[in-house]
């Protein structure tokens, strides 16, 4: 690997392969290591800072970071039913994010609720030849060859598989 000096964009860059790392603005770099470190160690350490309970029914969905208008601010996806439960350990869950990366990270908690209801879809079984929309089944019908009209037939029963 060589370096070599281009004014256009920095002072020295690296020939050949580099990592991605380095092929990012620095400005980007910046915001990445702001806001995206604080973001995804929450998100690793999860588990640990809100306890066995409450990683079960809550996770979260943003972070914003302080600035002259706000503050740092997490917000939360809770299941509805659990909100009473996050409000009375909304003060641990601070605590411990501040202990954990050693300085104030985060100000204030916003929950949000969300319902967690599975939709069961009911799937009809429709038992027909022809499968495939009808302007496309239209082309099919077209092609001469009889090997490529049944493999289109077949590809078009998977789609409708899926």
């Amino acid at each position: 690997m060589q370096f070599k000096d281009n004014t256009k964009q920095r002072n020295k860059t690296i020939q050949g392969l580099r990592s991605f790392k380095d092929t990012l603005p620095k400005n980007v770099k910046k915001i990445i290591n702001k806001k995206g470190h604080i973001y995804s160690e929450t998100l690793n350490n999860w588990k640990y800072i809100v306890g066995e309970d409450l990683f079960k029914v809550c996770y979260p969905k943003t972070f914003k970071n302080s600035n002259k208008f706000g503050v740092s601010t997490l917000l939360i996806m809770v299941k509805r039913g659990h909100e009473v439960d996050m409000e009375y350990s909304k003060k641990d869950i601070m605590d411990k994010m501040n202990s954990f990366f050693g300085y104030s990270v985060v100000e204030k908690l916003k929950f949000i609720s969300f319902d967690d209801e599975q939709k069961i879809f009911i799937k009809t079984d429709n038992k027909q030849e022809n499968v495939a929309i009808d302007k496309y089944q239209d082309k099919i019908n077209n092609v001469k060859n009889d090997k490529i009209k049944k493999s289109l037939i077949e590809l078009t029963k998977v789609f409708k598989k899926k």
